[in-house]
This record gives structure tokens, sequence and C-alpha cells, in this order.
């Protein structure tokens, strides 16, 4: 059970290493897991100007929205990742001037387009519920539902600082500059939809 496992692990990192699928999944995660949490902290900043006090309305919304993104990240980069997979598999084969059916390349094509959609679709799904976690605990009795958005909003914050965080080590420069450019994001999201509720 354990070798067939290491085999399979071995042979998963053989297709991300053939495709160069490693870079392209982690820009996918980053970017998809950035737009959960963004979408997650519009709707928590707007339930909280209008007064929202249900948790089950706000849990409602807010899992609807990231199950709509998990599809939509899901079915979107796996159609998007095997159109592209397999002109650069046709282009190869017109270059090699010869079928490539069997091979590894083929298998490590088809695979990537499952990876690809994975990452997309579960990324945002994850952030999303990192920020509807504080009020997962109201419906538990745990938490009042003021302290929830207080803590929701302020998490939300953390996680889009951390995926900064996160670009500056990829992109080998000053991480805590990138991290501060990604909570101003999430700063000017939360007074936009401030003055939004000012304004109506």
């Amino acid at each position: 059970m354990i070798s067939r496992l290491k085999a399979l692990i071995k042979r998963i990192q053989l297709y991300i290493q053939i495709t160069e699928m490693g870079p392209i999944a982690r820009r996918y995660f980053v970017k998809d897991g950035f737009d959960g949490s963004m979408t997650m902290l519009g709707i928590i900043v707007g339930t909280w100007v209008v007064n929202v006090t249900q948790p089950e309305i706000i849990v409602t919304a807010g899992l609807g929205a990231c199950l709509a993104m998990g599809i939509s990240g899901l079915s979107g980069a796996y159609l998007t990742e095997k159109a592209e997979r397999k002109r650069e598999l046709k282009n190869l084969e017109k270059a090699m001037m010869t079928k490539l059916d069997d091979s590894v390349i083929t298998d490590a094509t088809a695979f990537v387009s499952f990876y690809a959609a994975i990452v997309d679709g579960v990324s945002p799904i994850l952030t999303a519920l990192v920020s509807l976690s504080p009020f997962f605990l109201v419906l538990h009795g745990l938490l009042a539902v003021e302290n929830a958005y207080i803590t929701s909003i302020i998490v939300t914050l953390v996680t889009l600082f951390m995926f900064g965080i996160y670009l500056g080590k990829i992109a080998k420069e000053n991480a805590l500059l990138y991290g501060i450019q990604t909570l101003v994001a999430g700063v000017a999201t939360i007074v936009i939809v401030l003055l939004l509720g000012a304004i109506y």
C-alpha cells in the first residue's frame, strides 16, 4: 500500500515536472484564494452595513458565493487548461511527426487539467470558509454576532496579508511590501462598501 502511494506521488511529481505545472498551479491558488477572501470581505462588510444579525443569512450567502466560485474555478480551469494542453500536444506531435497517444506526455497532459481544476476550485472555497468561520461559531452559540463580524474582517485581512507575504517570497522581493499591498486592497474594499452603505 505504501509502495503504491509512493509510486503514485512520484508519478504525479513527474507529470507536474513534464508539464511545468508547478508555477501555474501556484498562481491559480493565490489568485483564486485572493478572490475568495475579497468576495467574502465584500459580503461580510455589506451585511454588517445593513445590520444583518441572523448568522444563517450570512453563512448561507457566503457558502453560496464560495460554492459558485469553486464550481466556476473548477470548470473554467479544467476547460481552459485542457484546451491549452491539447493545443501544445498537437503542436509537439506535429513537430515530432509522430503520435504521442500512449506516451507519458499524453498522460501528464490529461492529469494536469484535473490538477489545475482542483487547485482553482478548492482555493477560493478554503479562503471563503476561513472568513466565514466566526459565523459558524455564532451558529453554535460560541460567539456573539457583532464579535463575529469584527473577527471575520480581521481574519480575512490577515489572510490577504499572508497571500501578499507569500507572493513576495515567490518574487524574492520585499515580502512585507507585498503583504501591505494586498492588505491595502482589502482595506479599500471595506472603505468602498462602507461608503456605499452610507449613500444608500
